[in-house]
């Protein structure tokens, strides 16, 4: 991190900033000015984050109840008026709209993420889960975790859901990883792989109009097709770029941790998986409460109207705030004993997929994907392990989605 954390009497923020501005965190694990801030103080803390080289305050939300309540009201908490402080561009996307438009939006996709869609869908996830491990196994005993089989299996499950071509795919790892950067990459190149995306996709969207298919690009075209080309076009990227980045990282993230860290009187989590199976689904939300993908909190939302939240904690209109539920996940009123991993924790209402109008549309279908690959991998390869030291582990910088570069496994 940055010798210079404070910039105008405020915390620079994301924490793991370097003196080139680049996120570079050294690893899945959260910084520890979450669990301080969520269970000490006010709770509300000043920030300063560069968005297009300026500075610009604004106050992190950390408390459970506060978080909660900012990613709930779209009336006082607004994505739109805070286009201009975003440090990725989701203009024309689900995520930066409010109200009614975002509803219109949404609501055009969303019958195919509900929980039933997605359970309806189980078979075809594991099928490919299997396929991917083919490829895996297929090469000797040993692989990259995430070039040979998380970020295949979860960029294939989006895309046959959208229907899109098996030759085409591979395009979305460059255009996705440059429009997920936030530092380091040229913002030319950014600009250049959004268009050929959008060009790509609209393509697709334009096809279905003449030759509509069962797939998710159809749907788009038709119940999207009274909203800007801009809007139809970004739909699809934001369930690509998404939903597979989110999901691969997880995969990759969950399974290192597994991998290299004890559980209990077992030398690893690993290990406890594969005497009690039966505890991985409680396990994977643990998990995803301590290590979410997020890699500098929740987009940022743009206050309308003095307001005061559950805390006690008075923002006025005009300012800017960022929740963070990577902060509320350890608030220790809500979590008993918060930094400790415990496999068995019931209940565990953990904001890492958001929560209220903006909760990630995708939630269903990336916790079954991770779950459907966790469950493969335990049953097919219990041997699995690192084939490196933990630390040899490359973490992704400069990009929203927190994940390893490449996980070297053995088996």
């Amino acid at each position: 991190m940055t010798s210079t954390p404070y910039l105008d009497g405020r915390l620079r923020h994301p924490f793991y900033l370097d003196g080139e501005g680049i996120n570079r965190p050294p690893g899945p694990d959260k910084h520890r000015w979450y669990a301080e801030f969520a269970a000490d103080g006010p709770g509300v803390v000043p920030i300063v984050r560069e968005v297009a080289g300026e500075p610009t305050p604004a106050w992190l939300v950390c408390r459970y109840a506060d978080v909660r309540e900012v990613l709930r009201r779209q009336d006082v908490f607004s994505r739109t008026a805070a286009a201009d402080v975003d440090p990725v561009d989701v203009s024309g996307t689900m995520l930066g709209m409010d109200g009614p438009q975002h509803a219109r939006v949404r609501g055009s996709v969303k019958d195919a993420f509900t929980p039933a869609a997605v359970a309806g869908l189980r078979d075809r996830v594991a099928a490919e889960a299997r396929a991917q491990l083919a490829v895996l196994t297929g090469r000797g005993r040993r692989g990259d975790l995430i070039a040979d089989f998380a970020l295949p299996f979860t960029l294939h499950v989006i895309c046959d859901l959208l229907g899109l071509p098996p030759e085409d795919r591979l395009r979305f790892r460059r255009w996705g990883d440059d429009f997920l950067a936030d530092g380091g990459v040229p913002p030319e190149q950014v600009a250049r792989s959004s268009a050929e995306m959008a060009g790509y996709l609209w393509e697709q969207v334009e096809r279905r109009r003449g030759c509509p298919a069962d797939d998710l690009m159809t749907r788009i075209a038709v119940e999207a097709g009274d909203q800007p080309v801009d809007v139809q076009v970004k739909l699809p990227i934001a369930l690509v770029v998404g939903g597979w980045e989110t999901t691969a990282g997880s995969i990759g993230t969950f399974t290192y941790l597994l991998c290299s860290r004890p559980y209990g009187d077992h030398p690893t989590g690993w290990a406890y998986l594969r005497e009690h199976p039966e505890r991985l689904d409680s396990a994977v939300a643990e998990l995803e409460r301590l290590y979410s993908t997020s890699n500098a909190d929740e987009l940022p939302r743009r206050v309308t109207a003095d307001v005061e939240l559950p805390s006690g904690f008075l923002l006025r209109a005009g300012e800017v705030v960022v929740p963070s539920h990577d902060a509320a996940n350890r608030d220790p009123r809500v979590f008993p004993d918060p930094e400790r991993v415990d496999f068995t924790r019931d209940p565990n209402p953990h904001l890492s997929f958001g929560h209220g109008p903006h909760r990630c549309i995708g939630a269903h279908l990336g916790a079954l994907e991770v779950r459907v690959a966790l469950r493969l991998l335990l049953r097919e390869l219990p041997g699995l392990r690192l084939a490196v030291p933990p630390e040899q582990i490359r973490w992704k910088a400069g990009h929203v989605v927190l994940g390893p570069e490449e996980i070297p496994v053995q088996w």
